[in-house]
């Protein structure tokens, strides 16, 4: 989907209200993903690569008002809770796409200072030694 991900998706058609069900199939395996697409209203989260009756079964559980998740990634969605606030991850986003501190300040309108803080408040949580590695981090546990 050009200019939006399947997460921006579910949370506009959750944000308007709508009567409109969404049922995200993707290639990421990552328990993080699940969750956010869970928060964002997602009624369904399937691999790609599952067998055509479980999807075409989980449509029809999501259609009726249920959810549809992968088991192997629901199990794993609740082992490791997401750490980062929304605004560490947005400043996550915007390292990993390589811009220094002062353009992610002045695209995100902040100071310097408060990116640095968001950058070491994330980094700390993640364990991380920089804050390159956060991103990296984020990112493959599908914070990002």
């Amino acid at each position: 989907m050009p200019g939006r991900t399947g997460l921006d998706v579910a949370a506009e058609v959750r944000r308007l209200g709508l009567p409109t069900r969404v049922v995200i199939l993707t290639t990421f395996a990552r328990a993080g993903y699940l969750r956010r697409a869970l928060d964002a209203g997602a009624g369904g989260y399937l691999l790609k690569d599952a067998p055509s009756a479980t999807l075409a079964a989980a449509i029809r559980t999501v259609h009726a008002g249920g959810r549809a998740v992968d088991p192997e990634l629901a199990a794993d969605a609740w082992s490791e809770p997401d750490p980062l606030a929304d605004r560490e991850r947005e400043v996550l986003r915007l390292t990993e796409d390589g811009l220094s501190n002062a353009d992610i300040a002045r695209r995100l309108h902040l100071s310097e200072g408060t990116v640095r803080n968001y950058l070491s408040e994330a980094t700390h949580k993640l364990g991380a030694g920089n804050r390159i590695a956060a991103a990296r981090q984020a990112r493959e546990r599908g914070w990002l």
